[in-house]
């Protein structure tokens, strides 16, 4: 994959935590941030989850088994969802 080197001007005190941290931890600055990005992203799934966004596994189940089909079902977005809308095959 190509990359491209951006900057951006932060805040001094930003930066001084961020350079201290990954010295620290013998990281490079950008795994810090990939790290806290991660962090943040684990903490928006765990915040859907405790309000209820999620899919059943069975209906993932379903809707996977379904794309090796003729007719794909669509996929499940209903984050309230709480029983299959397909039972699997026995």
């Amino acid at each position: 994959m190509e990359t491209k080197v951006v900057s951006a001007h932060i805040p001094l005190p930003l930066a001084e935590k961020v350079k201290d941290l990954a010295q620290r931890l013998e990281r490079s600055k950008a795994w810090v941030d990939q790290e806290e990005e991660r962090h943040r992203l684990t903490l928006e799934a765990l915040a859907d989850v405790d309000s209820g966004n999620v899919i059943e596994h069975q209906t993932v189940q379903v809707w996977a088994e379904s794309l090796d089909s003729g007719n794909p079902l669509p996929l499940p977005v209903d984050g309230h969802q709480t029983e299959p809308t397909e039972q699997l095959p026995t």
